[in-house]
């Protein structure tokens, strides 16, 4: 059976999904089963979630850890519903980061 694949039409159906909910800031990057959520400047993004598919229609949730790690979820559902999930139960996880500030200089990074 051939490995299944994220598209390029997965990550649009992702990322518009996320922004009908208020979350503009986020893009998604496919690569091979993956769809990670991210935000920030892409030569540094911030990493908020991935979804990695499993079979046709379902998709298992992982987050990342404070080592910058992935870690999976129990939850194994379809993209709406981990939308749903993410949007309710974890959007803490998809809030913008504030800029912070270093330094004296007043820039922000």
């Amino acid at each position: 059976m051939p490995k299944l694949i994220a598209d390029e039409d997965d990550a649009g159906d992702l990322e518009d999904s996320l922004a009908e909910r208020g979350f503009t800031h986020l893009r998604v990057r496919h690569r091979g089963a993956l769809l990670t959520i991210e935000s920030g400047p892409k030569g540094a993004p911030v990493p908020h979630a991935r979804l990695r598919r499993d079979t046709v229609h379902l998709w298992i949730l992982e987050m990342p850890t404070h080592t910058e790690r992935w870690e999976p979820t129990p939850f194994r559902q379809t993209m709406d519903q981990h939308v749903e999930l993410l949007a309710t139960q974890f959007a803490w996880a998809l809030a913008p980061l504030p800029a912070i500030q270093r330094g004296t200089s007043g820039r922000q990074y």
